[in-house]
């Protein structure tokens, strides 16, 4: 699967999904894009679903729009120490199948 990290996430985030192609927002010079036309440029890309830390991105959008999921990672702090532990949750998810459009929330154990 083809997987986006939000520009607030650590890049060393990418080594957990070795299994699927992912990149960052600054790889694909999208830094500083708005939510909404982020979502449209990643529909045109061909991703399937982005991983964040903004936990107002579920209010802020109309997912019956898109057709991506939106993992949002719910740590304390965004340091990859923390939200690596939530990774194995994610990597199920992606192992499940088809994933469903709109937002997941995604918290420690």
């Amino acid at each position: 699967m083809r997987l986006l990290l939000d520009e607030n996430l650590p890049k060393r985030l990418k080594q957990d999904f070795p299994e699927h192609e992912v990149f960052t927002v600054r790889e694909k010079g999208w830094s500083s894009i708005k939510n909404g036309p982020l979502l449209e440029l990643m529909l045109e890309e061909g991703f399937h679903a982005l991983l964040t830390f903004d936990k107002n991105l579920q209010h802020q959008q109309n997912f019956t729009k898109y057709t991506l999921t939106v993992f949002v990672l719910n740590a304390p702090i965004n340091r990859y120490v923390l939200l690596t532990e939530l990774s194995p949750q994610v990597n199920a998810y992606l192992q499940q199948g088809p994933l469903p459009a709109g937002p997941i929330i995604i918290k420690a154990d």
